[in-house]
């Protein structure tokens, strides 16, 4: 059975999410990132050398990480739930593109806003690029239910993952009535929920 390594409200929520959207069978197994290990006592650098979730256990010797490789290969497994457009199409690239932009220019900009070793002043800088990058993302929702249309897929959970980190920090996103708007459609998806219960999110 597939196995996913965690961490509660991590970048592991994406492909929490992905899962049980795409209706496969797999289990949880939570991990400490500062200890490196898992709930169960294990090692968890023997499962991913970098030590950062996620990480997705396919079978014995095979494991999968980052992501957005992760999401792209559970909405491959079951294309009749349509996460990902078919492999080779336009909109398959556009998702890839999506993926890319919300792990470089989202994800990766919340990082040094988390750590206390941050400067103050580049916690500055880095907001601003941050609330520039959401404001290309209101734009690019409006009109629209979900990043590719109006068709839920693996980049609406995870831009939904990286930006639920905002509440948080405290970030006030409010100006970007879009992206609000956006959350506020995920949030209530019945899988979307099932996830953020199963990793103490929500009541």
């Amino acid at each position: 059975m597939l196995k996913l390594y965690y961490s509660p409200g991590a970048c592991s929520l994406s492909p929490h999410i992905a899962l049980l959207e795409a209706g496969l069978q797999f289990e949880l197994e939570q991990v400490d990132t500062k200890a490196k290990k898992t709930k169960s006592g294990a090692d968890y650098l023997a499962v991913n050398p970098n030590g950062y979730v996620p990480a997705l256990k396919i079978a014995e010797g095979q494991v999968l990480t980052e992501g957005p490789a992760i999401v792209q290969w559970i909405a491959d497994q079951r294309p009749e739930t349509h996460l990902a457009p078919p492999n080779g199409t336009f909109e398959r690239s556009r998702l890839q593109q999506w993926l890319n932009f919300i792990s470089t220019e989202i994800h990766k900009s919340y990082s040094p806003l988390f750590s206390p070793d941050t400067p103050d002043a580049y916690k500055t800088i880095t907001k601003d690029k941050l609330f520039k990058r959401y404001a290309y993302v209101n734009d690019q929702l409006k009109g629209k239910q979900f990043l590719l249309g109006n068709h839920f897929t693996v980049a609406d959970g995870y831009l939904f993952t990286v930006t639920n980190w905002a509440n948080f920090l405290k970030l006030d996103l409010s100006e970007f009535r879009e992206v609000a708007q956006f959350s506020d459609r995920i949030h209530s998806r019945p899988k979307v929920l099932q996830a953020l219960k199963a990793e103490g999110l929500a009541k």
